[in-house]
């Protein structure tokens, strides 16, 4: 799973990895993107770890904000409503 990789060289407790992970399925799942060995998986994992470095705990914020700021559309309309 590409999101741990990104846990290697950081402090996270298992609260936060848990946030992330869930956050980078629930970004996966939105997106239709089942192939975890696609490239753009792996840039999501790296925006969903900056974006949780921030402070942002809830995991559906987490999800929203990195494929906002990443210019990202879900593939179902209006899945990320909230």
């Amino acid at each position: 799973m590409p999101i741990q990789r990104h846990f290697e060289n950081l402090v996270f407790g298992p609260e936060e990895i848990s946030r992330m992970t869930a956050a980078y399925e629930s970004a996966l799942d939105e997106l239709d993107l089942a192939d975890r060995t696609d490239p753009l998986t792996e840039i999501i994992a790296k925006k969903i770890v900056e974006v949780a470095q921030t402070g942002e705990i809830n995991p559906a914020r987490i999800t929203r904000r990195a494929l906002l700021e990443l210019d990202i559309r879900p593939a179902r309309e209006g899945s990320l409503d909230a």
